[in-house]
């Protein structure tokens, strides 16, 4: 290691009696070596077959609810046809540095992150506001955004502006409205369920929402003011050459989640009368 740190001129270790420890620099060498030995690996095999054949661990993130419901069937999909391949999977709703944690691939919905990651499309999703018919019963409709701050509303965490519901109006105008409520929390299908009991409006993605809107467990409210839809990203870190299990995932991602079973028909959200 000594011999090695000299070559580069650089430290690579922090030592200690007790420990060793990467340095920055040791982390983004060791980084870029895992990388270049996974291009070798991917290059060998390209060579002897003509095409490069997903292997090892594949290391992804993703939100807990959009994991569970949406991401789990297609890994079982793409493992029946790569299985070969193993997962390390991280359901978390915060954002994950993907190099810090050395993981390849992150789906993240809106935001991509760093200017240093690389997004690629594979999906949309739409935010819906809704209420259970018990509280519309109790506090009466909203008919406008701005309706909303007399109504109790459901907040989230992680949302770019917690506390600020965007709205667009007919004539392409951005409508943003400062909402306020009891409850507060980090997770979309936790204030799904509290919407569901009635106790307030809640402001949640398709995924989450549907099928309590297929259901009429909950009611979508102010859809002439929809938000434009939010997009579906695979994301990794940048790199000139994609690893074949990050390509393959991202073009299986993309195929199945062109025609997503979460999307609701015009029929099931149509405003009420």
């Amino acid at each position: 290691m000594a011999e090695l740190e000299a070559h580069l001129d650089a430290r690579l270790l922090n030592r200690t009696t007790r420990r060793l420890s990467l340095t920055e620099s040791g982390r983004v060498f060791h980084e870029r070596c895992l990388q270049l030995l996974s291009d070798l690996d991917e290059a060998e095999q390209s060579a002897n077959a003509g095409t490069a054949t997903p292997r090892g661990t594949l290391r992804l993130t993703c939100s807990i609810t959009f994991g569970a419901r949406h991401l789990a069937p297609v890994i079982a999909d793409y493992f029946a046809r790569y299985p070969q391949l193993r997962f390390d999977i991280e359901l978390s709703d915060r954002a994950t540095d993907l190099i810090d944690e050395g993981l390849d691939v992150a789906v993240r919905i809106g935001d991509i992150g760093s200017t240093s990651l690389v997004g690629r499309k594979v999906g949309e999703t739409r935010l819906l506001c809704v209420a259970a018919p018990s509280y519309l019963a109790r506090h009466g409709e909203p008919r406008r955004p701005e309706d909303l701050t007399k109504h109790l509303c459901l907040s989230y965490e992680y949302s770019v502006n917690r506390y600020v519901w965007p709205f667009r109006d007919a004539h392409g105008r951005t409508r943003n409205v400062r909402i306020a409520g009891p409850i507060h929390a980090n997770h979309g299908r936790f204030l799904e369920a509290l919407a569901v009991a009635g106790v307030g409006i809640a402001y949640e993605p398709d995924f989450i929402v549907g099928p309590d809107v297929r259901t009429g467990r909950v009611i979508p409210l102010l859809r002439k003011f929809e938000a434009p839809p939010s997009n579906i990203y695979v994301v990794y870190p940048s790199r000139r050459h994609l690893s074949a299990k990050v390509r393959t995932f991202a073009d299986f991602l993309s195929e199945r989640f062109a025609h997503p079973e979460w999307a609701l028909a015009p029929a099931e959200t149509r405003p009420r009368e």
